[in-house]
């Protein structure tokens, strides 16, 4: 080949490249660019390079073109493109974990951009600003910058970015405690992204912000509608799509709590796979995600191994180990592991963390450390619900199940049962049907305890189904083996002589008849049947009959 054959085919390369990078065709552009001799490259082409590299999860070769195409802007006197690739090296070093090295590349975009006339790139600065004064508290000044960038983001008609400002102003609500109103915001910003009207890079930007957010703020209900969003928007992009990974992190964690285990089973793999290239902290949560569903599945091997991976990777793998090790018949490690955990700041994380140590120390025998334990998720709900308004949040339905099994345990069934159906019908309403299950399984003993087996009967057979089709193996076992008990045992404290009798009675069956079928006298059977009356505070034939038939005795 000659060199004019040569440079020829080079600039066609190049000229493809640069089409495939103005369609966003990522993997093309990539594997094009990586082709061409890069000493040909305009800063315009390695900010190009630097994109598709992003956008395949190549983070490091970003930075690398990034690197390149700044030093190309910078050299050539275009500050605002060289500002621009400065605070993106900024926020791609700052992701990566190098907070010193992303201080240095935010104090170049500040210096070329700071004398500039006002432009759309100056939006990023005010974002940092915004951000640097929610986090020492300063929210009046936080909500200065938020409004100060949404004001330069229409003026310089950036709907990204104003977009953009929109949820940094959502951000700051919550922060300073209205939730509610902020949450109405994100809507907004949701919104935009769910409509079309932002470009890729923003659109999945806003619905990674904006889940993170909604999962912060415990809104299940929320979180699972813009995942389910989010989650459409990525199954339309091309496959090289970045975000694709962590907007599926938040749809493991929804799928998890609804209970559709073997979607967030092989959504969390593919996760994963797409996530550890590039973002070994999110693939962390997802790894413990894994270790949730396989414990409850009873696979605890594998359990195991996902929690130790989540560990590696820097996610703490408790309370979920700990869990592990109470299936596995060591309370004392459990409480051990748990007892000086600190407490997380993510309220979610702070509510798992509480109602493990319920369950640990209940199992323990330990009930006023577990009454303690209960009295933290009631103070976290109560305060939460001073925040957002709501009671129908996963706070306020573990806090009342960790009350009834507390109240159980200390011989109150009255009270244990009161707060479980609250429990029961919080869950409920939210759709986490494991955690339903469980407040049923409790529930079950507690009416027992009141007499009221057939109330235990029902609960029992429905904890049985929700377990089985959660594919929930050992607690499906354990509400089976309860269920088998409580249908040998007659229901109303019956003994088997009394059922014998009242199924006799309710057939039409006279006192001296009974006595004659069961070999007994008339004197036996009347004291039978005022022992049956007394049980189910009846007090005649007619009402004894009607709750054999009701309970299945006839």
């Amino acid at each position: 080949m000659t060199g004019r054959t040569a440079g020829r085919t080079g600039t066609d390369t190049l000229g493809q490249a640069r089409g495939a990078v103005a369609r966003e065709a990522w993997a093309e552009a990539h594997r094009l660019l990586r082709a061409l001799d890069t000493t040909r490259l305009t800063p315009d082409d390695h900010a190009g390079f630097a994109d598709a590299a992003w956008w395949t999860s190549r983070v490091d070769e970003s930075i690398e073109q990034r690197t390149l195409a700044y030093s190309g802007y910078a050299a050539s006197g275009a500050d605002r493109r060289a500002g621009l690739m400065a605070w993106l090296l900024f926020y791609e070093h700052q992701l990566a974990g190098r907070p010193s090295v992303a201080a240095g590349w935010l104090r170049r975009a500040r210096r070329h951009l700071g004398g500039e006339p006002e432009c759309v790139e100056q939006c990023y600065l005010v974002w940092v600003d915004t951000e640097a004064a929610q986090a020492r508290g300063a929210f009046d000044e936080a909500m200065a910058s938020a409004l100060r960038m949404a004001a330069i983001a229409r003026r310089c008609g950036s709907p990204d970015l104003y977009t953009m400002s929109v949820q940094a102003r959502a951000s700051v609500l919550v922060a300073r405690g209205r939730i509610a109103e902020g949450l109405d915001v994100l809507d907004e910003a949701m919104c935009s992204a769910a409509a079309g009207e932002l470009s890729a890079f923003f659109t999945g930007w806003v619905y990674c912000l904006g889940l993170q957010q909604c999962m912060a703020c415990v809104d299940l209900h929320r979180a699972a509608e813009w995942t389910d969003a989010a989650m459409r928007w990525c199954a339309s992009m091309p496959a090289e799509n970045n975000f694709r990974g962590l907007c599926r992190l938040h749809r493991v964690q929804v799928l998890e709590l609804r209970g559709h285990w073997s979607r967030a089973l092989d959504e969390a793999v593919r996760t994963c796979e797409e996530l550890l290239p590039y973002e070994r902290r999110s693939a962390a949560e997802v790894f413990y995600l894994l270790g949730e569903i396989l414990r409850r599945r009873g696979e605890t091997q594998a359990a195991e191994e996902a929690y130790g991976r989540a560990h590696e990777l820097g996610r703490d793998p408790q309370p979920g180990l700990a869990l592990l090790r109470l299936a596995r018949g060591r309370a004392q490690a459990s409480a051990a592991a748990l007892t000086h955990l600190p407490v997380p700041r993510d309220r979610l994380e702070r509510c798992r963390l509480l109602a493990a140590r319920v369950e640990v120390f209940l199992a323990l025998g330990q009930a006023d450390e577990a009454g303690a334990a209960a009295d933290e998720l009631r103070e976290l709900a109560d305060g939460w619900r001073r925040l957002c308004g709501a009671a129908v949040t996963l706070p306020h339905a573990a806090a009342a199940s960790a009350e009834g099994a507390v109240a159980y345990a200390r011989g109150d069934p009255g009270r244990a049962r009161e707060r479980l159906h609250r429990a029961l019908a919080l869950w409920l309403e939210l759709g986490v049907p494991y955690d339903a299950a469980q407040t049923r399984m409790t529930l079950a003993a507690a009416g027992r305890a009141a007499g009221d087996e057939e109330s235990a009967r029902l609960e029992l057979r429905a904890a049985h189904g929700v377990f089985v089709e959660l594919g929930a193996v050992p607690d499906a076992r354990r509400a089976a083996a309860l269920l088998d008990a409580v249908r040998d045992r007659p229901p109303g404290g019956l003994t088997a002589r009394e059922v014998q009798v009242l199924r006799l009675v309710a057939a039409g069956r006279t006192n001296r008849a009974v006595a004659e079928e069961l070999v007994i006298s008339e004197h036996t059977v009347a004291r039978h049947l005022n022992n049956i009356f007394a049980k189910l505070d009846v007090s005649s034939r007619a009402a004894a009959t009607a709750y054999a038939y009701t309970h299945g005795l006839v």
